[in-house]
């Protein structure tokens, strides 16, 4: 089938989503596009997808109309998919959902989008995600919904063997911005050299989009706090490096720290899993998929940064449990989240659309 993958800009999850599963896709015999709608830093992580960024709604309407796509999944941005509908496209037009912020954020949008996700979804699609489930099951039980985990690239993503820095690190992932609660990570990180005197804080993300009002009181922390220099920022690390920047940290004795709000799925922390890298994160729902606490990593209460700074301490310190979490960690990703779990549910979900007429 001829599909197209639309967002609006190559960065974070869902770059690495479209790009993970374009490629699967095709691979299984697919004919796949991306689409986006403003350019990012991503751009530069694909490879051999055909891809286009457009915002003139002429434009996208020329693409669809030229290409006569099989199916469409547009994620979040319900003004592609009421374009493309109105573009003339007769084909299946699927909505996804992959995480949409805080619980209220998600509900807010969800319920500002009802009627024109009614009047131009011919399906639904979204990880496994509990706060999704709900949210999307409870407002569309008419619409045929398709709920499975998101693929990691298992075979050429992963651990990577070199030296240990000399000092422990704890990694972070994300946007200046609520949800990604950066404060935490912050305040987890001071408190925890009062027991690690050379810890490191490595943060990573795009540091071209941020909230406003976040980044200004990040900006201040970082001028005026005396352990602002054991942070090091890293922006738009190309994705096929950040399996070594994960291994170095799990080998470095520290642990990616996830300090989420709400996740729908939380690439970030499988893919750190993956690479040996062990993990402390919230219950921001997305990682329950993966993360089971003393199994394949370890869990806080978000809020409660005294309780995060000592399961860290056991992560760092008990020598027997960290390993096994490490192995289990990386051993459950692989397990379930490849790529050929990934297409067979993709194409499960493609056979169930052709039964289904279109809106247009």
């Amino acid at each position: 089938m001829k599909l197209l993958l639309t967002f609006y800009n190559p960065s974070g999850g869902m770059e690495t989503l479209n790009r993970i599963r374009g490629k699967a896709l095709m691979e299984a015999g697919h004919v796949v596009h991306l689409l986006y709608t403003h350019d990012g830093e991503g751009f530069s992580n694909i490879r051999g997808i055909p891809t286009f960024v457009l915002k003139d709604p002429e434009a996208v309407k020329a693409l669809v109309l030229r290409e006569q796509y099989d199916a469409v999944i547009v994620c979040t941005d319900i003004f592609t998919l009421e374009r493309i509908r109105q573009s003339g496209y007769r084909g299946r037009l699927i909505y996804e959902v992959q995480g949409l912020g805080t619980l209220e954020t998600a509900t807010s949008t969800i319920t500002e989008f009802t009627a024109l996700i009614r009047q131009h979804a011919d399906g639904l699609l979204y990880p496994q995600t509990a706060h999704l489930q709900q949210l999307m099951r409870s407002r569309f039980p008419d619409i045929p919904q398709f709920c499975f985990d998101d693929p990691l690239d298992t075979d050429n993503f992963g651990y990577s063997d070199y030296p240990p820095p000399p000092y422990p690190i704890m990694g972070w992932v994300g946007r200046i911005e609520a949800n990604k609660n950066w404060r935490e990570f912050i305040a987890i990180g001071e408190r925890l050299m009062d027991f690690k005197p050379d810890l490191r804080m490595w943060m990573f993300g795009d540091a071209t989009l941020f909230e406003a009002a976040e980044q200004e009181a990040f900006q201040h922390w970082l001028a005026t706090s005396p352990r602002a220099s054991r942070v090091i920022r890293h922006s738009n690390i190309p994705h096929s490096q950040m399996a070594d920047y994960m291994s170095l940290i799990g080998d470095s004795g520290g642990f990616l720290c996830s300090t989420s709000i709400l996740e729908g799925f939380g690439y970030a922390v499988a893919e750190a899993m993956l690479c040996r890298c062990p993990v402390l994160s919230t219950d921001s729902d997305g990682i329950r998929r993966f993360l089971v606490h003393d199994v394949t990593g370890k869990l806080y209460s978000r809020g409660d940064v005294e309780g995060a700074v000592q399961q860290g301490l056991k992560l760092m310190d008990d020598r027997s449990l960290r390993e096994s979490i490490r192995a289990r960690a990386a051993g459950h990703i692989k397990s379930q989240f490849s790529r050929t779990v990934y297409v067979s549910n993709f194409q499960i979900m493609l056979h169930g659309m052709m039964g289904v007429t279109p809106k247009g």
